[in-house]
């Protein structure tokens, strides 16, 4: 094998092995408290109002389970892990910004 080709197998790999984690992480479930608290010790923060829709990690209101499910892009009260001090400097759309607490907007009907 020369070495492009062994290069191109290796990149191959690991980008399927990122996708196929990245996948099983929002198919495994809510976050644990172990999962939480390392988060935690790690230095991230919850931060509400900047996940896409099904990208969160958590905290999506009624009628959702958790991980995955807001509906609506930066849904105020679902939540995703940020590094921590950074949450109300993130900016979404028309001039908004994340927060520490839940919100009232961008709320599914």
């Amino acid at each position: 094998m020369s070495a492009k080709s062994t290069m191109s197998t290796a990149l191959l790999a690991g980008a399927m092995m990122t996708a196929l984690s990245s996948f099983s992480a929002y198919a495994a479930g809510p976050l644990t408290a172990g999962e939480m608290a390392a988060a935690t010790d790690a230095g991230k923060e919850k931060c509400y109002g900047v996940a896409l829709a099904g990208l969160n990690d958590c905290a999506a209101g009624p009628g959702t389970t958790c991980q995955g499910t807001s509906t609506i892009d930066f849904q105020g009260n679902a939540w995703s892990l940020v590094p921590g001090g950074t949450c109300a400097s993130i900016e979404v759309p028309d001039g908004r910004t994340g927060s520490l607490e839940a919100l009232t907007r961008d709320l599914p009907a």
